[in-house]
């Protein structure tokens, strides 16, 4: 019966995002924005919602594994293709990452920046300079539909308990602006499958792992983030097809996405 439950209310999420429209007419697609540390996943991500909607295996944005380094340099947007034709009427916006030292990695301006809908499509952030009012990718004007909407902040599992206090600073620091503007958040930890045996044998034992539970006590407790928006999340990484136990990971995100864009609409719009 848990199982049927389970598959009803993920049917219901994954209808709800199929088939939803901003009301505000400014508005053509309610805007994501992931942030977080150096390899979180978070281009990885992108790929596994893309994934769950298409129903088979994508790899439309480009990661990497090894580098230690940020891969994405420039601030991407995506949209996801919508069968048979057209696209969903969300987008996903991708940052470099946070590295420890303010002159490593994305700026906490230019994140502050982008929330407001400042930073232009392909602007590429150079760390330790943070983009300025009058630079060539300085949108002045923004949009309610080049602002974000909704944050997301991706944090891998296996890394909870060593993030370093300069990257946690600069996520907080984030977190108060999007706050300060009334932008929800959530959290996704990542890449569960590699911090925990038993998930790795069963992905189906992700919320029974106690290890992974006190991984998600832990960023309540350094972000602040209430308990009920952050999610365990196994990206598509080496499947070469849709697994539903993986895919059920992504649709629990879905949930409380469908919840922020109704607050975004009664809230902002």
């Amino acid at each position: 019966a848990k199982q049927s439950t389970r598959s009803v209310n993920n049917k219901a999420n994954l209808d709800f995002v199929k088939s939803y429209q901003p009301r505000n007419k400014e508005v053509k697609h309610l805007r994501i924005l992931l942030h977080g540390p150096v390899g979180a996943g978070k281009s990885s991500f992108i790929n596994s919602v893309d994934s769950v909607l298409q129903g088979r295996v994508t790899a439309r944005v480009m990661t990497d594994a090894i580098s230690g380094t940020s891969f994405t340099r420039k601030y991407a947007s995506y949209k996801i293709r919508k069968e048979p034709m057209g696209h969903y009427s969300f987008i996903f916006n991708d940052i470099m990452g946070y590295e420890q030292h303010t002159n490593r990695g994305v700026h906490v301006e230019d994140v502050k920046m982008a929330l407001r809908g400042h930073v232009k499509k392909h602007y590429e952030f150079i760390p330790g300079r943070p983009l300025k009012e009058g630079d060539l990718d300085y949108n002045s004007s923004p949009t309610l539909d080049d602002r974000v909407h909704v944050l997301v902040c991706a944090i891998p599992a296996a890394s909870v308990s060593i993030i370093s206090d300069d990257v946690v600073k600069k996520m907080r620091e984030v977190r108060l602006a999007a706050s300060d503007a009334g932008i929800p958040q959530l959290v996704i930890i990542t890449k569960v499958d590699e911090a925990c045996d038993e998930v790795r044998k069963d992905i189906k034992n992700v919320y029974k792992s106690i290890y992974l539970k006190e991984q998600v006590d832990k960023i309540h407790n350094l972000l602040g983030i209430p308990l009920n928006s952050i999610f365990l999340v196994k990206n598509y990484c080496s499947e070469i097809n849709v697994n539903d136990d993986v895919s059920a990971l992504t649709l629990c995100t879905f949930k409380l996405l469908r919840q922020m864009f109704f607050i975004v609409e009664v809230l902002r719009m």
